[in-house]
């Protein structure tokens, strides 16, 4: 009887140290997809989960007396599922984590609309990817264009990226300051940057 008792115990704690292992790592068909070197562009990142969404977000001061943009581009941020999930449990993102933003133009005159303004065509995607074969663990890739794949991008622009996100990211060379409910989850977890 206690062998049995024991052998349902130590049953039960594999089975539990499994989820949690899957939980940490996302499965393939949900992580960046490659072509050599190259990213494919994540495909159903529409069905994934919605992080936040900004109007004429712009990381540069405008000039002194510059007039405000005559138009303003949203930014949606989406998460493949099982990094948000493990993201929740843990408040960092695994590796295999994507990220997309995606830019849409903005426009205030259509249908019944009076004021304010929506969402309207595809201007753009970048894709940030936490992947532990790159340098620093995460790489940048822009699918301008309707491209269905694209390197990673490199240069000073890229550098620029990168430094600005190690030095601005609340959490995990992320804008998790950004994403009300990521932000929430990281201050409980205490994983945000220190100093943040």
């Amino acid at each position: 009887m206690v062998t049995k008792i024991g052998a349902a115990v130590v049953m039960a704690w594999l089975a539990a140290c499994s989820l949690a292992v899957q939980a940490q790592q996302p499965p393939a068909g949900d992580g960046p997809q490659y072509e050599g070197t190259a990213l494919k562009r994540p495909a159903d990142y529409r069905e994934w989960v919605f992080l936040s969404s900004g109007l004429g977000m712009n990381y540069n001061a405008p000039a002194p007396g510059a007039p405000p943009p005559a138009r303003q581009s949203f930014t949606n941020v989406f998460v493949n599922p099982s990094s948000y999930r493990s993201f929740m449990q843990t408040g960092k993102w695994p590796d295999k984590t994507v990220l997309v933003l995606e830019i849409r133009a903005s426009s205030g005159n259509g249908s019944i609309n009076k004021d304010g303004r929506f969402q309207t065509t595809l201007s753009g995607m970048e894709v940030h990817v936490k992947d532990a074969k790159f340098a620093n663990g995460w790489a940048f890739f822009g699918f301008g264009g309707g491209k269905e794949t694209a390197e990673p991008m490199a240069g000073q622009a890229v550098a620029e990226c990168v430094t600005c996100h190690a030095e601005h990211g609340a959490v995990d060379n992320t804008f998790a300051q950004f994403y009300p409910t990521i932000l929430d989850t990281a201050r409980q977890k205490g994983t945000l940057r220190p100093g943040f």
